[in-house]
């Protein structure tokens, strides 16, 4: 985001996405992001809309917080936007114009146009609403502004509460996240023994860079999954050519045993320890979320693993303090001494937990 740009001086709330029912988790982790960029403000959160607003009594002093956000630095939030206005009475006979006119004159350029609404059973209904309002929407748009995919021009959302009330935002294209809802869309691969598959996958996408990903999943390298039956977290490792030891004492899927790249160990996750250091750890296992991370940090600091993707299952309430007590707890170094680099975040395809990824710092340099 160009700090500098008269644009993003037009935003009066600042619009964070989540999922369903983590409203209050969302907002005690903006609330700290904000006071760390001392910007003072409140969170409007109503349960189980899958939406946060932060608000500020003056919208100039939204700017250092605008400026901080990092879509790969939230562990609640999905998304976060940029608020230019909210409509709530768009008239029925001319949506296109009075959402045209809210527009501020500074924007004339998008690189992208989003139409989104609550991820919500009563949300989804709007989907077809906004599939037939997009033609109408985007000829508007286009007598106004020009709308250029290889534009480094921000994005331009419309979240629909629901026909007559929208709210526009804008996105900045390296500081939030890329996919509609902030939610990469990944389909079951027929082959996967279950469907945690998709959580590692996911991961994978979201929680390391493509530098990182070429470092610890070059074909060849070497793995250890604990808690790893049936196997949806080693297949997504066999699939890509990785060496795996499966660690734990339930029967592994025939499908990752057949590749011949899979040593199952039926042992305790907990004692298990690598005769040699393994490229990646990873671990979906069921137990406290204290107990998991100090046995991350553990294999890490002895250096067992170069680098770590593991779950941490949380309680129903304060989720967001106990993610953070956790975190805490995990090393910032290395056995050699190198930094650790930290994503942590609720994913899509996660439930009541969050997906850590612990990687050398070195390995996300170009």
């Amino acid at each position: 985001m160009n700090k500098h740009c008269t644009l993003w001086t037009a935003c009066d709330a600042v619009l964070f996405y989540c999922r369903p029912g983590f409203e209050s988790d969302s907002a005690a982790e903006i609330m700290d992001l904000a006071a760390a960029e001392a910007v003072p403000g409140w969170c409007r959160a109503e349960p189980d809309t899958g939406m946060v607003r932060f608000h500020t009594g003056d919208h100039s002093s939204l700017q250092p917080l605008l400026q901080s956000l990092h879509w790969r630095g939230l562990i609640f939030p999905r998304q976060w936007l940029g608020r230019l206005a909210a409509l709530e009475q768009l008239p029925e006979a001319d949506r296109v114009a009075a959402i045209v006119d809210a527009l501020p004159d500074e924007l004339d350029q998008v690189s992208d146009v989003l139409l989104e609404y609550p991820d919500t059973n009563e949300g989804k209904a709007l989907s077809r609403f906004c599939k037939r309002f997009r033609g109408p929407l985007l000829r508007g748009l286009e007598r106004r502004l020009a709308i250029r995919s290889d534009s480094p021009a921000p994005r331009l959302h419309l979240y629909f509460q629901h026909s007559a009330a929208v709210e526009l935002a804008l996105g900045d294209r390296q500081r939030s996240a890329p996919w509609p809802l902030g939610v990469p869309r990944l389909r079951m691969p027929r082959e996967a023994p279950s469907r945690s598959t998709l959580k590692l996958d996911e991961a994978l996408m979201v929680l390391l860079t493509e530098v990182e990903k070429k470092a610890l999943l070059a074909p060849g390298n070497t793995a250890v999954d604990l808690g790893a039956a049936p196997g949806g977290w080693t297949w997504q490792l066999t699939n890509r050519s990785l060496r795996v030891i499966a660690v734990d004492n339930g029967p592994m899927s025939a499908v990752v045993m057949d590749t011949g790249l899979v040593d199952h160990r039926r042992e305790d996750g907990f004692r298990f320890r690598p005769a040699r250091p393994v490229d990646l750890l990873v671990c979906d296992m069921v137990e406290q979320p204290s107990r998991i991370a100090g046995l991350m940090g553990q294999w890490l600091q002895r250096g067992d693993c170069r680098g770590a993707i593991f779950n941490l299952k949380l309680p129903m309430k304060q989720r967001y303090r106990n993610v953070r007590e956790c975190l805490q707890r995990l090393p910032t170094h290395n056995a050699d001494g190198q930094p650790l680099r930290l994503r942590c975040r609720q994913l899509f395809h996660d439930r009541d937990e969050v997906t850590v990824a612990m990687v050398p710092d070195h390995a996300g340099r170009g």
